[in-house]
């Protein structure tokens, strides 16, 4: 009997903690795109139903005016509540009814009843497409490029500012492209992103089956893309969003430039819904492939203020200079390096030093420079450092100033020109070996004393009646044009810098070739092929006439042949600095093959100095 009061006393005990549930609740809600009453013929809008500790399912709901694509449960919840012994629970279920507008007018939806529960009334109404509050909200968000065409067609205008859809794309997945800056100078770092917007559950991204077009613009691309997906409420949606595209791009000319967007292929499950009699409304999901484009954007091209300085290096960013010297210890006729560093970010690849020739005193000898480029496009431009390596070489004792050296760019911040300084040395060059611009020019000499003459008297013939009387006269002449003519012709050739650098071309390239067979004494094979490539490529460049930033493979092949080098002259010399580029990331290689590569170098060069090569623009 105990046990069975017991039991008695624990379904009593169960009942009292349990309690009663809270009074049901059903309630609706009307949801727009932009949060207003009104809705638009043809807009996509939502009918929510809540419900509060209900347990019946409700079905379709007939929402007037309008065509229900599909019903479903949305979310559900529970909780239980304690208090002073008296446990509550309650449940929520949300189901949504995804409508599409068709026909104008003022309606209600409700009451509603479910199990017994009524809910309120939700008001709508349904006006004429493009008058309703989606439509200005859409205007309100528009693109500065797109309220500047509003004179174009409605067709022109979707294609400027909407996603396009090419095969199945529909407003649950598309594309929207984006720029840093609408209205940008020549040359500054601008940066384009393409961002994927999706409504679907699982989607697969395949890629991209054309390339972006950049017209008029120097594009790096960035590798700051998402790696996941993240939300964001668009036009009164949310979508699951990723960047799937970056790069840093640099317009080249000035006007409105139109960067066009290029089509994606995405694939993803569509579902589906239709109402079964007996299972109410059912779903199925099936596969789709959407091929979407971006938008296009145009960009408003500014020129560089003018008057532009005179020695403006075509930086456009923010930038700094700076100086080293490794070797304060110089001799004449020796080579030594200066090393200027440009860091920043902006167009740092393209910007230029000015020609150190120019700057720098007449007795040291400046060659062209070896850059290497540390810069990487991330964030909202491209970052890092280029390093200018230059050799001189000293000709003459004495104590010089190496100048300062100012780096001049535009800053798009402040809209200015602004300048940063690489600081200068002081360098004393003792005694080296000789060079030949130091050894003492042989001077023409002229012995003015008269002659003399024995045995003269009256019965001799006058000297004015004799040739060589009149030589005494015209010999004068003749060597005063000669030495006119030769200092005339040393003037042009120290006004021509191109022609003084092919004629020295040749001996720098030798002065590399020694470094390198000592690199090559020492068992430094690293050295040894970095003096190589130098020794070739500096010659090439000097003998040519070629910038630092054009040289490659083709232009130097174009060139040579175009300067008169043979077919043969030139896959040989291709052929030792492919041997070179080669070796130098190669294994390590026996002290016989890099004499192999000396060798052939050497002999390269010899050839190319043998053959009379045609200075550009020579005919």
């Amino acid at each position: 009997m105990t046990r069975i009061r017991q039991y008695i006393l624990l379904a009593l005990l169960t009942l009292t903690v349990l309690g009663v549930g809270a009074a049901g609740k059903f309630q609706i809600v009307v949801a727009t795109q932009s949060g207003e009453d009104d809705i638009e013929v043809g807009e996509q809008f939502y009918v929510y139903l809540k419900l509060e500790n209900i347990d019946a399912e409700p079905g379709a709901p007939t929402v007037a005016g309008a065509t229900v694509k599909y019903f479903t449960l949305s979310s559900q919840s529970s909780s239980m509540m304690s208090s002073n012994g008296h446990v509550t629970r309650s449940q929520t279920s949300t189901y949504v009814a995804t409508c599409t507008a068709s026909k104008e007018g003022s309606y209600t939806l409700g009451p509603l009843s479910i199990d017994g529960v009524k809910s309120n009334k939700a008001s709508y109404r349904i006006v004429k497409a493009g008058t309703g509050p989606l439509t200005k909200m859409r205007q309100r968000q528009q693109s500065p490029q797109t309220q500047a065409s509003q004179s174009a067609t409605p067709a022109d205008r979707s294609e400027q500012t909407g996603p396009k859809f090419i095969g199945k794309g529909n407003e649950k997945l598309f594309l929207r492209a984006s720029v840093s800056k609408t209205t940008a100078y020549e040359q500054e770092a601008l940066v384009y992103t393409v961002k994927l917007y999706s409504s679907y559950a699982p989607i697969k991204f395949i890629g991209a089956t054309e390339a972006p077009k950049f017209d008029g613009f120097v594009v790096e691309e960035s590798d700051d893309v998402s790696t996941s997906l993240h939300y964001e409420n668009y036009n009164g949606q949310e979508y699951a969003t990723a960047v799937i595209a970056r790069y840093i791009i640099f317009p080249q000319m000035t006007g409105k430039l139109t960067v066009k967007g290029n089509t994606y292929t995405v694939s993803t499950d569509e579902q589906e819904y239709y109402d079964d009699p007996y299972f109410r409304m059912l779903s199925v999901r099936r596969p789709v492939q959407l091929n979407v484009t971006p938008n296009d954007l145009t960009i408003d091209v500014k020129a560089l203020p003018t008057p532009q300085p005179a020695d403006f290096s075509g930086g456009v960013g923010q930038f700094s200079i700076s100086s080293s010297l490794p070797n304060a210890s110089l001799k004449t006729n020796q080579p030594s390096s200066i090393i200027y560093t440009v860091k920043g970010s902006g167009n740092l690849k393209y910007v230029k030093l000015p020609d150190l020739n120019n700057i720098y005193p007449k007795q040291i000898e400046v060659y062209t420079p070896t850059t290497k480029v540390d810069a990487v496009p991330g964030g909202t431009t491209v970052s890092g450092s280029v390093e200018f390596d230059y050799s001189f070489a000293p000709l003459e004792t004495g104590v010089y100033d190496i100048p300062e050296i100012t780096l001049v760019y535009f800053n798009p911040a402040s809209g200015q020109y602004e300048r940063s300084v690489a600081k200068g040395y002081k360098v004393e060059v003792g005694k080296g070996t000789l060079s030949e611009k130091s050894q003492t020019k042989n001077r023409l000499k002229f012995n003015a004393e008269p002659m003399k003459v024995e045995g003269l008297h009256k019965s001799v013939e006058p000297m004015v009646y004799k040739p060589a009387y009149w030589l005494w006269f015209i010999l004068p002449i003749l060597l005063l044009v000669a030495v006119s003519y030769i200092y005339r012709r040393q003037l042009k050739s120290a006004a021509d810098i191109v022609g003084t650098r092919m004629r020295k071309a040749g001996k720098v390239a030798t002065k590399r070739l020694k470094k390198a067979a000592a690199c090559m004494k020492e068992g430094n094979r690293e050295m040894f092929y970095d003096e190589m490539l130098t020794a070739l490529w500096g010659y090439v460049g000097a003998k040519l006439n070629i910038p630092t930033s054009e040289l490659n493979r083709q232009n130097v092949a174009e060139r040579l042949t175009s300067a008169g080098a043979s077919k043969e002259v030139v896959d040989e010399f291709l052929k030792v600095l492919d041997e070179c580029e080669y070796a130098k990331y190669a294994p390590g290689t026996g002290s016989e093959e890099l004499k192999k590569v000396y060798g052939e170098g050497a002999e390269i060069i010899g050839r190319l100095e043998d053959t009379r090569l045609q200075r550009p623009g020579e005919h």
